[in-house]
């Protein structure tokens, strides 16, 4: 179909990729834990949005001007990296709010509007340019070198792959929120969990920075 070929190897391939941790997984998880399913499901959506950019991107051909050239690769590495340092520190610096009442206890961080969660996801996502020269690298070994539509297949290709990352994303998310409501996570918890997440979110963004192009 369209020139694909081993789409089954594809597809377990792209699900295997999907799991491992990173970025997108941690910040579904913070969101889930912190705020519940619907904000998780919200950086999910911004993060399959985000991926469908560089899907596009990449079936259009401007994901290997990344790949050639080292300024345009840079220009963007270092922006997706402040954006992660950026959204570290943001974690870092969660407070507990005080209820009104002079004896009541903290509660949990003020929560963040779902947008800004998915807008979090989606640049988190889209700033990321290993992600563009990973679907550059992968997804065109399941192409014929013969296909009648090589950027057809692409997208096909990216649909596919995006659809299996989102179920696994939005899974993520309703585990997560359904774990931390069974074990009852304590506004505490939750504070120092954005803040191991912020941690964990500066260390990404000086990896990010310091990556080279291949």
């Amino acid at each position: 179909m369209h020139g694909i070929h081993d789409l089954t190897l594809f597809i377990i391939s792209g699900l295997l990729l999907n799991i491992m941790p990173g970025p997108d997984s941690l910040l579904i998880m913070a969101r889930s834990a912190t705020q519940g399913w619907r904000a998780g499901c919200a950086a999910a959506l911004g993060i399959g949005t985000g991926t469908m950019v560089h899907v596009l991107a990449a079936a259009l051909g401007l994901s290997a001007l990344l790949a050639t050239s080292a300024t345009a690769f840079n220009v963007v590495k270092w922006v997706g990296a402040a954006y992660i340092v950026y959204c570290g520190i943001g974690m870092l610096r969660a407070r507990l709010k005080q209820e009104p009442e002079a004896d009541a206890k903290p509660a949990a961080p003020a929560p963040l509007p779902f947008r800004r969660i998915f807008a979090q996801g989606f640049l988190t996502n889209v700033l990321n340019p290993k992600v563009a020269l990973f679907f550059l690298a992968f997804v065109p070994q399941f192409i014929d070198a013969d296909a009648p539509n090589k950027p057809l297949a692409f997208i096909v290709l990216g649909c596919i792959f995006n659809f299996n990352g989102m179920l696994w994303c939005n899974g993520l998310a309703l585990f997560t929120a359904l774990a931390s409501a069974k074990l009852k996570v304590k506004p505490l918890v939750a504070l120092w969990l954005n803040r191991i997440t912020g941690s964990l979110f500066l260390a990404l963004g000086a990896r990010l920075a310091l990556s080279e192009q291949h």
